[in-house]
């Protein structure tokens, strides 16, 4: 008996050993999991590692990096509350639905600097009125990226990519709003319609296009057009400015009409730190800080005075800082709610298993 008191008695004593040792060494760096760390939840490989290391050194707090890898994701996650998340990420039309659902802060603006160095146009969208929610992070086109080894003529719309030329050739980027989309302005309709016959013209019109589809991928879709595997790739404009740097057969096409996006920082309505929040807003609203991390990511900077720091070869680079008479037809995502968000996506996972 003594024998086991005495082990007890050990263990008891190891373990408020190593609990002291571990309190000095937080008290030592200034790090909790409370008032001294900073919680993102962010899209994979989506920002510059180094701003990240700079922004604990200027501030002392300790950011703790999640990943997700699509907006559904990230939603569920919060609405789950098992993780209290201090920034998230969302594209428009889910800051709109979680701003609906009572997930997001709403934003005091007394205790954001530079808001103003933000392209007005990118600012009161109609997803976030007066930027109640949500602080603009990058924006950006869905579009085409081609081969030249392969495509002599590429195509300027998503029309296009129906010519039995194609066949077999098209990789798809894995989005229910995005493949539904193409069909959608293939057959003349907002990408946003609720209008059941609309959506499926567009639905039957992407049945036409299976025989050209080669895969629906992730971001797995990157090397296989690096490596010169396929002619034709659909992808958003930062995939596309990474693979166009890295292969010079590689070229992005902006489709006359399409999609345009807007990724957002935003407050979860559990943050645990909320002064942390504001302060890596408020960092990443710096132009030194925006430039470097547009730089990074290769997606386009809404912060005009970061736009101006960038190399001249890419900030008049079309492609991805367009003219607005290029873009002025795009449609941005809504958020279309639970019933006709359920009839996109059953019929898009159709279309896949079709595929």
């Amino acid at each position: 008996m003594k024998k086991l008191i005495y082990f007890l008695t050990g263990i008891l004593a190891i373990t408020v050993l190593l609990g002291v040792t571990a309190w000095r060494m937080s008290a030592a760096t200034g790090v909790s999991t409370t008032t001294n760390s900073l919680t993102i939840f962010n899209w994979g490989e989506y920002i510059d590692p180094q701003l990240l290391t700079k922004f604990e050194k200027e501030s002392g707090y300790k950011v703790n990096y999640v990943t997700f890898d699509s907006n559904e994701a990230m939603y569920s996650k919060v609405k789950q509350g098992g993780t209290a998340y201090d920034i998230v990420v969302p594209s428009e039309y889910m800051v709109q639905k979680m701003a609906k659902e009572n997930l997001l802060l709403p934003l005091d603006h007394t205790k954001i600097k530079n808001l103003d160095y933000d392209n007005p146009k990118l600012l009161d969208a109609a997803f976030d009125p007066k930027n109640t929610y949500s602080v603009p992070y990058f924006w950006g086109t869905l579009g085409i990226v081609y081969n030249d080894k392969y495509i002599t003529h590429p195509p300027t719309k998503w029309e296009d990519l129906w010519s039995k030329d194609y066949k077999n050739s098209i990789l798809l980027t894995d989005s229910s709003r995005d493949v539904m989309g193409m069909g959608l302005i293939a057959t003349g309709s907002s990408v946003n319609t609720t209008n059941q016959s609309e959506i499926n013209r567009a639905y039957d019109k992407l049945l036409q296009l299976t025989p050209n589809v080669k895969a629906i991928l992730g971001d797995e879709i990157m090397s296989y057009m690096i490596n010169n595997e396929t002619p034709l790739a659909v992808v958003y404009s930062g995939q596309a400015s990474e693979m166009t740097s890295s292969n010079e057969h590689l070229h992005y096409v902006v489709p006359t009409r399409t999609n345009i996006w807007y990724d957002n920082l935003a407050i979860p309505k559990n943050s645990k730190n909320t002064k942390a929040a504001y302060a890596f807003i408020n960092f990443m609203q710096e132009p030194e800080n925006a430039a470097a991390n547009a730089e990074y990511v290769g997606y386009s900077t809404p912060n005009v005075k970061a736009e101006a720091l960038l190399p001249v070869e890419v900030r008049e680079d079309k492609a991805y800082y367009p003219d607005e008479a290029l873009i002025k037809e795009d449609e941005v995502y809504v958020n279309l709610g639970p019933y006709w968000t359920g009839v996109y996506n059953d019929l898009y996972l159709q279309f896949k298993m079709n595929k």
